[in-house]
């Protein structure tokens, strides 16, 4: 670890969980706006209906990406329901997905039941990049929407050589300036939904709940 990277993670475990939520989802809004330019310059999208990537039994995830659907399960005080659920299925498929069966291309129908607090790497996947070993930006998309949308790939391509892409790296980058130690810790999805939850219950065992929201809990 570098000093820079030491001195993050010191000021980090002084940022207390609204304000890391707060700053998740500061980074959320903007990929949702480079996403949503990209996508329309594009033509990209999902075919309809379509949630084929979120059947992938081994999707890893950050712990930070899903502190603020942490923290929201906290202020229902349903946390405790939702981890009984997930300790039953801690590397499976992730338990935020609802299948709605198969489509017309064998791909499985259906979608989050928690799309607003979906994780940074579910909104990443089809229309972001990730970069060679030379370091080049290539776009990262999965293989319904390279076999039925031919030639929006090549625009979106053209786009990626032009800078235009969301890209992994930067918005992990952004993830680990919040905080370094969750920024950083891959686990199976479900796992990291449960380390999130933890880590807002342990925040708050000697704490006082946060005042702004105590109307609302």
């Amino acid at each position: 670890m570098t000093i820079t990277q030491l001195q993050r993670s010191l000021d980090a475990n002084y940022m207390s969980i609204v304000r890391k939520v707060k700053q998740v989802q500061k980074v959320f809004e903007l990929l949702d706006q480079e996403m949503t330019a990209f996508q329309q310059k594009s033509g990209l999208g999902c075919l309809s209906g379509c949630g084929h990537c979120c059947t992938k039994p081994d999707i890893s995830a950050a712990v930070l990406e899903f502190l603020p659907y942490a923290f929201d399960l906290f202020l229902q005080k349903k946390s405790h329901i939702v981890k009984d659920q997930l300790a039953n299925n801690p590397q499976g498929i992730c338990h935020l997905f609802k299948s709605n069966g198969l489509g017309g291309f064998g791909q499985t129908l259906g979608g989050c039941t928690e799309y607003n607090h979906r994780g940074l790497i579910c909104r990443l996947f089809g229309f972001s990049t990730v970069r060679d070993k030379l370091g080049k930006p290539l776009l990262s998309t999965c293989r319904l929407i390279k076999q039925t949308q031919a030639e929006e790939i090549t625009q979106a391509e053209k786009l990626v050589q032009e800078g235009l892409a969301p890209g992994y790296l930067f918005y992990y980058q952004k993830l680990t300036q919040i905080d370094f130690r969750m920024g950083q810790e891959y686990l199976p999805i479900n796992e990291a939904i449960i380390k999130a939850i933890d880590e807002v219950e342990n925040y708050y065992h000697y704490r006082p709940f946060p005042y702004s929201f105590r109307k609302s809990a």
